[in-house]
């Protein structure tokens, strides 16, 4: 074994090479080879038993499932860091981590620009009922029974939670004439809002012609959009949902789309990934994609470069780009 840290990759890089290439220069890298849960449990207690640090991704899971507290249990005293290279980090128990004195960090800021421009995409079809006209053309009915779309012009649109990807969704707006209002727990300056007008929930859901979903998963945002929620909805609301799919309660949006209480929706996200509402499968006014929102060679790269960017920095000692806020306190301790 080599004398320098060991970094356990549970995906392997694609598009960040170089990076890659340099990161050996102060550490031993390796992808993971176990197949299953079970078998990473057998190698962990094994072949990876001194592994410093762990680089991990969102289709991570597909060996592991979730980074949950057993997994995190399981872990060598030796893993002090987990790098994810994505902006949502809920598959990780960060209380469990803390626990054992692993900090999480996460790359938010690479994932912004390519999140908004599917967002504005899936606003613009749904809300101009593209999906439906598409299934007709392929069905060799050209635009027979196509439904009347919308304009954006003078629209409200609501964004639920006015982080990074809420203020690049915000100024990719503006251009189209739309009105937009948020929601977060506290106010925001003007500045951090990018000048849209705050709101209350009951009234950012019962006034919005769109409403974007863009809070982080947790105890707090699950089913945060549900039956009861949608019925304050405006009639003909446009729902877009590209953060995490278990924010709305999916079965009772798939029930509002039904009886035309919801118009459209966009989405990129479902509550049960892979796994999606049956009566939302065939509902054709539902534009969906399959979590494409940071598919891109640019984005994924500069995602892959950031979670290195943070190992490289656990290994050298420096400041990390972005610990999650739950451990800062922990960040701190070790700075210390």
């Amino acid at each position: 074994m080599s004398s320098k840290p060991f970094i356990l990759f549970f995906n392997p890089v694609r598009h960040a090479m170089p990076f890659f290439e340099k990161l050996q220069e102060v550490a031993h890298a390796e992808v993971v080879t176990s197949k299953s849960r079970q078998e990473f449990f057998k190698d962990v207690a094994d072949k990876y038993k001194n592994i410093f640090a762990i680089y991990r991704t969102s289709a991570s899971g597909i060996v592991a499932g979730k980074f949950d507290a057993e997994l995190i249990e399981r872990l060598p005293p030796s893993c002090k860091y987990i790098c994810h290279n994505g902006a949502g980090y809920d598959p990780i128990d960060t209380s469990a981590c803390a626990e054992r004195g692993i900090i999480v960090t996460n790359a938010p800021d690479p994932v912004t620009d390519a999140t908004a421009d599917l967002a504005i995409f899936l606003m613009l079809g749904a809300l101009r009922q593209l999906n439906p006209c598409i299934f007709s053309l392929r069905a060799g009915s050209f635009k027979k029974g196509a439904e009347f779309g919308h304009d954006p012009q003078g629209k409200i649109l609501g964004i639920l939670g006015m982080g990074r990807i809420g203020r690049a969704i915000k100024h990719r707006c503006d251009p189209f004439g739309l009105r937009t209002v948020y929601h977060n727990r506290n106010p925001l300056s003007s500045e951090q809002s990018a000048g849209a007008e705050y709101v209350s929930f009951a009234k950012l859901v019962s006034e919005s012609d769109i409403i974007s979903i863009n809070v982080p998963l947790n105890s707090r945002t699950k089913h945060l959009i549900g039956a009861e929620e949608i019925a304050q909805m405006k009639p003909g609301v446009v729902l877009i949902n590209t953060a995490r799919g278990a924010i709305i309660d999916e079965a009772a949006m798939a029930d509002a789309l039904e009886s035309n209480h919801i118009a459209a929706v966009g989405l990129d996200v479902y509550e049960r990934e892979p796994d999606i509402n049956e009566k939302l499968m065939k509902q054709e006014r539902a534009l969906m994609v399959p979590h494409m929102g940071t598919h891109t060679t640019e984005t994924l790269g500069k995602m892959e470069e950031w979670a290195m960017e943070n190992v490289r920095r656990a290994i050298v000692g420096e400041p990390l780009l972005s610990p999650v806020p739950e451990h800062q306190t922990v960040v701190n301790s070790r700075m210390n």
